[in-house]
């Protein structure tokens, strides 16, 4: 933001419970100073209600610039938070040594560690275990599991109120109380495998992935339910990762079979299009300049860069010897990416300059979901870390 935004944009930073910034976001694509906004952008400036008010509805991403970190997470030791799916641990590694320090035990099948929406604790979403295990990342500790059933997957609505599991083998999306996470409503869905998602930029609505049957689905957050459903079309799909764009125009779904990630409309929820990527896209990862999406094709060991201002692909970066890139996030200064190699029980830190390897790291066995912890921003909507 420039200086006319900055006292506005103060203003709007507290949450409840969770401490904004110390000083406002930098933008990378402000509106000229003085320029109105449109209907359009005071729509999605609006939001929720109860939602924290949106600081850029130009870049929804503006909190999350590097050194942002929220008063909340003041403290908190970083650290990666590494799932291992067959091992039932998760591996903690210091980023600044790149050295295994701790393996913490948990529930059956850890899918993906997540942050809380006011960003206190980092949730273990134990599968197969029926249970989240708590991690309190100012110690590193665990605490005692809670029974929630199916947790693949976990999400946060943008006014903090639900947690939002997705029950993948139940065909359930499971909303929550977000602190004690007893069980508000159960919404079923008419597809196979619910697994990821993102929120739109006003957070009234948001798309889910169902990866077993290649459907998309649209759902109303206030309301708690499926709103719209589409299959993708032109053959077998199996769409994984889901993001939007930074203006929240644009939405990318990774697609692990058709090997490049669908451009949608979300608003609109119209067919998307196809862009090629690689062999097995999965992961997908915003740049701390909200310039760049990092695409995981974990089937050929890359990582595709496609420029977000212009919706094209401007390169593609290789592992040496290949490798098996899964899910992860970005360090805090947004200089390095970390992600699971899934098929290699490994972790891969590489350099977002250059995409040079800058270490391998081994883990326990399939890690999945890693959390890069903490992170900029103001709260969270979940998954390895979505921050706003």
């Amino acid at each position: 933001m420039r200086p006319v935004w900055v006292a506005m944009l103060l203003a709007a930073a507290g949450l409840a419970g969770c401490s904004g910034p110390s000083h406002a976001p930098t933008r990378a694509h402000s509106p000229s100073p003085g320029v109105a906004q449109t209907t359009d952008q005071k729509s999605r400036a609006a939001g929720l209600p109860g939602m924290p008010t949106v600081l850029d509805p130009n870049d929804i991403y503006a909190a999350d610039r590097p050194g942002l970190l929220s008063k909340v997470v003041t403290g908190f030791p970083a650290r990666i938070y590494v799932p291992n799916l067959r091992s039932n641990t998760v591996t903690v590694i210091d980023p600044a040594t790149y050295r295994v320090v701790d393996t913490l035990p948990v529930g059956r099948e850890p899918q993906h560690v997540v942050p809380s929406w006011d960003l206190k604790t980092l949730w273990v979403n134990n599968d197969l275990g029926n249970s989240l295990t708590p991690i309190d990342p100012s110690t590193g500790h665990a605490g005692k599991r809670v029974a929630v059933e199916d947790p693949y997957n976990l999400y946060f609505t943008p006014d903090g109120r639900y947690a939002v599991v997705m029950a993948s083998n139940l065909k359930r999306l499971d909303f929550r109380d977000a602190h004690s996470m007893a069980l508000v409503k159960s919404a079923p869905v008419a597809c196979a495998g619910v697994n990821h998602a993102d929120f739109s930029a006003d957070g009234r609505y948001f798309i889910v992935s169902c990866e077993f049957s290649g459907d998309l689905l649209k759902v109303d957050t206030a309301r708690m339910r499926v709103i719209a459903r589409q299959k993708l079309p032109g053959g077998r799909s199996m769409p994984q990762d889901v993001k939007v764009s930074p203006d929240g125009r644009t939405w990318y779904i990774a697609d692990m079979t058709r090997d490049g990630v669908w451009v949608l409309d979300g608003d609109r929820f119209t067919a998307p299009h196809l862009l090629p990527t690689g062999k097995g896209a999965h992961g997908l990862y915003v740049s701390r300049d909200s310039r760049t999406l990092f695409i995981s094709n974990r089937g050929e060991g890359t990582i595709s860069l496609l420029d977000l201002p212009s919706g094209r692909l401007r390169g593609k970066w290789r592992l040496p010897g290949g490798g098996s890139p899964d899910m992860g996030g970005l360090s805090a200064d947004g200089k390095v990416l970390w992600l699971s190699g899934r098929y290699h029980n490994t972790v891969y830190a590489i350099a977002t300059s250059d995409g040079h390897l800058i270490k391998k790291i081994p883990v326990g066995i399939e890690p999945h979901g890693l959390c890069v912890y903490p992170q900029p921003g103001r709260y969270s909507l979940g998954h390895t870390g979505v921050f706003r």
